[in-house]
């Protein structure tokens, strides 16, 4: 493993915990006894999940690591991550609202790609493509793209994300173009009719070429997430997709750490109780040594076995 790593550490990524979604008491007082946290801001989670680790953040190239994840494959040209997006207007100001898998159901998806690189890959300077449900960007040479995803700039202002410099202007006039091509688009004009949100607009983010594959020491991934995937396959790191439980990843790791990932779609609280019981077994049962969990609405708790004896603590208003 990692020479910053404890190879008896789990590291899970589950569903948001607050909001009284957690109803279990003898959870709630397991986790009140924990180091457990509020994260300032919501993350790229690959850069959550690399601190925790001490592994290296990539410093480019983050988009073509997701097409890497998704296809097997390290693609060999520039590519950035385009992810649909809603810009609702406000009185002086646009905010975005990242359009998940389920918002956006493939066949629109596909028919706006479509449409792009129709209307806006003159002379092959821009590549569009769709890979299931991500879209990308490719370019003839480098361009200055915003360094996150979509869904960490969901609710929020874009203009506070975007590149900034002399060479954002090529950024900034191809956003202008995307919005304007896909302003009166039929697919878009369904989703209006139908009360749903429709795709104005492109998020590029994460441009570069994917890194050199090289191999270096990290816990077994399990996940279905397309970026995670690419990052542990350019490291040549054991990875596969979710099993279906905690207890599955528990099983495969074979007393050794590893980073669970749940889907994102499930998110109910049943699940989430499932899956912290499961971990506080795997630690009971001495499976795992220590425990860093990574709840989706920016909690953190870091749970060790002899937590169980702070006693005085029987609950935590970050739960709440």
């Amino acid at each position: 493993m990692n020479a910053s790593y404890d190879n008896s550490t789990a590291v899970a990524v589950l569903p948001p915990v607050s909001g009284g979604r957690l109803r279990d008491k003898s959870l709630r007082t397991w986790l009140a006894r924990s180091d457990l946290e509020l994260e300032p801001e919501k993350g790229e989670l690959l850069a959550q999940l690399v601190a925790v680790l001490g592994l290296p953040y990539p410093q480019e190239g983050l988009a073509a690591l997701r097409m890497w994840g998704q296809t097997g494959d390290r693609p060999t040209v520039w590519i950035a991550g385009a992810d649909p997006v809603y810009l609702e207007p406000r009185l002086d100001h646009l905010r975005l609202h990242a359009l998940s898998r389920a918002a956006l159901p493939p066949a629109d998806l596909r028919a706006l790609f479509n449409h792009l690189q129709t209307t806006l890959s003159g002379e092959k300077r821009f590549g569009f493509a769709r890979l299931g449900s991500c879209g990308y960007l490719r370019s003839g040479s480098p361009i200055a793209t915003a360094s996150v995803p979509a869904y960490v700039v969901d609710n929020k202002v874009p203009t506070d994300f975007l590149p900034q410099g002399d060479d954002s202007a090529t950024y900034r006039n191809l956003l202008s173009e995307i919005e304007m091509s896909l302003h009166d688009h039929e697919a878009n004009q369904r989703r209006v009719a139908a009360g749903q949100q429709p795709v104005n607009g492109l998020w590029l983010w994460g441009g570069g070429l994917a890194p050199e594959r090289a191999s270096r020491p990290q816990p077994p991934l399990y996940s279905d997430d397309p970026l995670l995937l690419g990052y542990w396959d350019s490291a040549n790191a054991v990875a596969g997709l979710w099993p279906g439980s905690i207890s599955d990843c528990v099983n495969q790791a074979d007393a050794a750490g590893f980073v669970a990932v749940t889907p994102e779609f499930q998110d109910d609280p049943a699940f989430l109780e499932d899956c912290l019981r499961q971990l506080r077994a795997a630690l009971s049962e001495k499976r795992v040594n220590r425990l860093v969990i990574l709840f989706r609405d920016g909690r953190r708790a870091r749970v060790r076995r002899a937590h169980k004896l702070r006693f005085w603590r029987f609950d935590s208003r970050l739960l709440d």
